[in-house]
C-alpha cells in the first residue's frame, strides 16, 4: 500500500478499539499495513520500542525461565513452551539449542523490536516481538505465569530504544524477490551428481547457491531417486500416523529471520477448517493445509546414510514447513519414519513453468 494513504497511528489505534478481539496480524492486513506498523502505532500505550540486539536478547532470556516461543510464516505457526538455554551467540547465525526451545536465528534480518503489555481482564500479558525490515514478524516470546518477571523487566530496560516513535520505516529490500526465469534443464545432470555426493544435510544450501537454484527447483529437477511428489493430504496422514505410533519427529517452521524446531512425538492432532493443528502440552502447531501447493518427499545422502524429509511448498514456491524423523548427528535414520514417508501416496510430476 502506498505510504501516503496508510492510516495514521491514531487511526490504527481507533481501528483496534473498534475491533478488540481481532488478531493484530489480521487487523493490520485489513488496514493495508504491516504488523510492525500496527504495533508501533501503540507505542506509549503499553508498548515500548526495544533494540533488536539478538545476542543480548538470547542471553537475557536465559534468566527469564519458562516462556512460549513463537515463530511463523504466512501458512504455519510454531509454538514451543520451554526455556532459552544452550544459547550460541553470533552476528550471522545465532542459536538456542535447548531441549524444548530450539532455534536457528539470522540476526541481520531482525530490524524492529517491541516489549508489549496487554491487559486481559485483571491480568497483564507480556511479550517481546521482533520484525524484519518489511514489517513481518520473525519471532515472538510470550511470558508464562512461572516466568521470572524481574529478569524480564531488567532485559527490557537494557534494550529500550531512544526512538519511541509510533511509526516504523520499512525497506523494500527485505521483501520477496521478483520471480526469476525457470531453471535450465541442462543443469539436471550436475545437480544429480552434486546431490549424490552430499555427506551432510547442511551442505544442501551451498549446493543450491552454486547451481543458482531455489529449493523447489532442485527437488523438481533432481529425479525420483532423491525427490518425489506426494498427495497434499499426506501431511495430515503423516501426523496422524506419527501420533498413533508415538513416532518422534522433527518439525521445522521458519521465515527469513528465524527457524524454530520441535523434536519429539506428537499426540493431539486436531483439524479445524483449513487448519491442521497439533495441540500438545508444550508444542502447538497450526498449519494451513489449503496453502500447500506441492508436497515433496526428499531424500538426501549423509555420512550416516540417507535421510528423508517431507516438505510443503506454497504458491510462491517458498518452503512452508518441513518434517524429518527425529535423529541425532551420527545416527542413521529411523526405519519407521523412512517407511512412513515412502508409503505416502505419490503423484505424477507437475509441469514445470
Amino acid at each position: 500500500m502506498d505510504a501516503r494513504v496508510k492510516p495514521a497511528p491514531h487511526e490504527i489505534r481507533l481501528a483496534r478499539s473498534d475491533n478488540p478481539k481481532m488478531r493484530e496480524r489480521d487487523l493490520a492486513a485489513q488496514l493495508g499495513i504491516s504488523e510492525a506498523e500496527f504495533v508501533a502505532a501503540h507505542c506509549g500505550e503499553g508498548i515500548v520500542r526495544i533494540e533488536p540486539r539478538v545476542n543480548d536478547v538470547l542471553k537475557g532470556l536465559e534468566a527469564v525461565g519458562e516462556v512460549m516461543a513463537l515463530t511463523r510464516n504466512e501458512s504455519a505457526v510454531h509454538e514451543k513452551i520451554g526455556v532459552y538455554d544452550k544459547v550460541v551467540t553470533a552476528d550471522a547465525n545465532a542459536m538456542a539449542l535447548g531441549e524444548n526451545i530450539d532455534l536457528r536465528i539470522f540476526p541481520k534480518v531482525w530490524a524492529h523490536g517491541f516489549a508489549v503489555e496487554k491487559r486481559d481482564g485483571g491480568d497483564i500479558r507480556r511479550s517481546l516481538q521482533f520484525f524484519d525490515r518489511a514489517g513481518e514478524a520473525v519471532h515472538k516470546v510470550h511470558l508464562r505465569p512461572s516466568s521470572n518477571l524481574y529478569a524480564y523487566q531488567n532485559l527490557v530496560s537494557s534494550l529500550v530504544s531512544v526512538d519511541q516513535s509510533q511509526r516504523v520505516e520499512l525497506y523494500d529490500g527485505d521483501l520477496p524477490e521478483e520471480p526469476k526465469a525457470p531453471a535450465d534443464a541442462a543443469v539436471t545432470p550436475e545437480l544429480q551428481e552434486r546431490w549424490s555426493r552430499l555427506t551432510d544435510v547442511h551442505q544442501f544450501f551451498g549446493m543450491l547457491r552454486k547451481l543458482g537454484l531455489s529449493r523447489l527447483e532442485a527437488v523438481r529437477m533432481v529425479g525420483p531417486d532423491y525427490a518425489w511428489l506426494v498427495d497434499n493430504d499426506a501431511i495430515v496422514t503423516m501426523l496422524h500416523q506419527a501420533a498413533k505410533s508415538a513416532l518422534p519427529i522433527m518439525c521445522f517452521v521458519g521465515n527469513r529471520g528465524c527457524i524454530q524446531i520441535h523434536s519429539g512425538p506428537v499426540q493431539n492432532i486436531k483439524p479445524m477448517g483449513p487448519w491442521i493443528n497439533v495441540m500438545d502440552e508444550t508444542f502447538h502447531l497450526h498449519l494451513r493445509t489449503d496453502h500447500i501447493r506441492e508436497l515433496w518427499a526428499v531424500r538426501k545422502p549423509t555420512k550416516d546414510g540417507h535421510v528423508t524429509s517431507l516438505e510443503a511448498y506454497g504458491a510462491d514456491g517458498e518452503l512452508i514447513i518441513q518434517f524429518f524423523g527425529k535423529r541425532h548427528e551420527g545416527q542413521g535414520e529411523r526405519e519407521d519414519w523412512r517407511q512412513l514417508a515412502e508409503d505416502l501416496p505419490r503423484l505424477s510430476l507437475p509441469v514445470m513453468s
